[in-house]
């Protein structure tokens, strides 16, 4: 080992503890590899406990030019949070989920994340509330972090809510000195001092302080439901490039490094309906989602699609996932995940142990319990190739039966009003198909090469939803599975591609196709080491880390210093 790496460990190791550094290949795999995509080899791991070891872990970092990569949960889909290939310099990942902390500001209406903090916490602990966070029930399920969402401009299936957005924020930048500065635009008085400043935001020591405001900044996108309403305009609702949503942290990708962001939470629809439509012509859909966005009083809470094709993977791939948050919750989920990863990193060493083992243990297992879908999702199933899971709020819930009953049924559709029961199955059941793409290709994996994901954003004028695929595409895919969120126009697309393609050219032709018709991607995944930034992701970039310093190569940007 060099001996300026032997300092950069000397000096980590100082701060955070020996226990907290890691060095093995091993022992960094899990913080090295993505959970679809991504992966590298770093210097080391650092895991640091509070917000001050975190402010010198990075003071370290750059006094030794090493790059830093920020990571929280780890659960994005494009490497984002990873290594990924080579690069000019040491690289420490920091992983920061030792750094929890939720801080309530106005009763609820307001809080303060920590880099640790998950939506999952969030949403337990708005809950007795009566509110709720920006997302809920998808990726809060699997620890994702508060702080990833903003980083990224996420979405979710709250169709009111828009990507994850506040100009809100508490960081660490590397100015173009190549110096190391504190940015507190949290519209809160912390004192002087970056350790003071942290170690007071930490510990929730603002609340009684004077100078707790917000001023002109938002903590939350306030102009998306307008934005959504406007079905006539000829570009996407939401996307991870969208200029007018990129504000320092809000769409950051890592290029800062993120410490606490103010949000805006909201209040629990007490009163809803869920109404469960199928239909064999999509052009019922689009009438559908235009009329309800132009003339229903309010916006839906949500609307969920899902095609036939993807009910029928999610069904039998992703049982588990769906038996696990019906029986446990969503609060144990996390665990189980940890513990699903923990066990496939044990069997990784034993030669014996056949790959994705425990994949196969929770299949096999699925298997043994009775059917969990109700009757009439299943026989909508049979009857109908496209479904719609709507859930409107009090206030249009007299419009979506009126309007729901003068259209349906038809000959190729129809639609049932869904009992408390039924609606909660029919959200889970929408949400296990992400993780049942990923189960059917570890259950095969003799036949399949891997998986094309996509999520994209069309036109909001857009009628023509449906993808239609040339021969030449449609050939290698075994299963296309078509999900999302109807009404913002957001599509989640999974190939699952015959043994022997490349799926890396393959999707270099559905991109083209995409080009064509208009869309914007990512949508809400964000460009990780997977997209090319486009020019206004880029320049966000630029400004915001000079020196190229944190995550260097994020969307195909340069991975050098001072991006030569």
């Amino acid at each position: 080992m060099p001996s300026s790496s032997k300092t950069l460990t000397r000096d980590l190791r100082a701060i955070v503890g020996h226990r907290h550094v890691i060095l093995s290949d091993a022992k960094m795999r899990p913080y090295a590899t993505g959970y679809r995509y991504g992966k590298g080899s770093p210097s080391a791991v650092v895991r640091p406990g509070s917000l001050v070891q975190l402010w010198r872990t990075l003071q370290v970092c750059v006094e030794a030019n090493a790059a830093v990569i920020l990571q929280a949960a780890n659960t994005g889909l494009t490497g984002g949070s990873t290594p990924d290939g080579d690069y000019d310099r040491p690289i420490v990942v920091i992983n920061t989920m030792r750094i929890t902390g939720i801080h309530l500001m106005e009763g609820g209406k307001q809080v303060v994340c920590l880099p640790g903090a998950t939506l999952n916490t969030l949403e337990r602990i708005l809950r007795p509330l009566g509110r709720e966070p920006h997302s809920v029930i998808g990726s809060s399920c699997i620890g994702a972090s508060v702080l990833g969402g903003v980083c990224n401009n996420s979405g979710g299936a709250l169709i009111k809510r828009g990507p994850s957005y506040t100009e809100l924020a508490l960081y660490a930048r590397i100015n173009e000195q190549g110096q190391l500065e504190l940015v507190n635009h949290l519209g809160i008085d912390l004192g002087a001092g970056p350790e003071t400043i942290l170690e007071r935001v930490e510990a929730g020591d603002f609340e009684l302080r004077q100078g707790s405001t917000q001023g002109n900044r938002a903590a939350s996108d306030q102009t998306y439901i307008d934005h959504v309403r406007q079905i006539d305009e000829p570009t996407p609702a939401r996307f991870n490039a969208d200029p007018s949503r990129l504000y320092e942290a809000s769409g950051s990708a890592g290029k800062v490094a993120l410490f606490a962001v103010r949000l805006d939470t909201f209040p629990i629809e007490q009163k809803t309906e869920t109404y469960y439509i199928g239909t064999n012509a999509p052009e019922e859909l689009t009438d559908l989602r235009r009329h309800i966005l132009k003339h229903f009083p309010d916006v839906p809470v949500s609307g969920e699609y899902i095609h036939r094709d993807a009910f029928d993977i999610a069904h039998d791939y992703g049982k588990d996932t769906f038996l696990a948050i019906q029986f446990l919750g969503t609060d144990r989920l996390p665990a189980l995940f940890a513990l699903k990863a923990w066990i496939d990193r044990m069997a990784s060493r034993t030669p014996l142990i056949p790959n994705f083992i425990s994949d196969r243990l929770l299949q096999n297992l699925s298997k043994l319990f009775p059917e969990h879908l109700p009757p009439r999702l299943r026989k909508f199933r049979d009857q109908y190739a496209h479904h719609l899971i709507l859930k409107v709020g009090s206030r249009s819930i007299e419009a979506a039966r009126n309007h729901l009953s003068s259209v349906f049924p038809t000959a190729t559709g129809d639609f049932f009003v869904c009992s408390k029961g039924e609606a909660h199955k029919a959200f889970l059941h929408r949400f296990a198909v992400a993780g049942a793409a990923v189960r059917y290709r570890a259950i095969h994996a003799r036949d399949v090469e891997d998986i094309v994901a996509l999520d994209i954003a069309l036109r909001r004028n857009d009628r023509d939803w449906v993808e239609q695929l040339p021969d030449s595409i449609q050939r290698p895919i075994k299963h296309a599975l078509y999900y999302g969120h109807f009404f913002c126009h957001v599509f989640h697309q999974d190939y699952i591609v015959e043994k022997g393609t490349d799926p890396i050219a393959l999707e270099a032709q559905m991109l083209e196709l995409l080009d064509k018709r208009g869309a914007e991607y990512p949508a809400e995944h964000n460009v990780g080491h997977h997209y090319k930034a486009k020019p206004a992701l880029a320049t966000h970039y630029h400004r915001l880390d000079p020196c190229n310093a944190f995550n260097p190569g994020i969307g195909h940007t340069s991975k050098c210093a001072f991006w030569k």
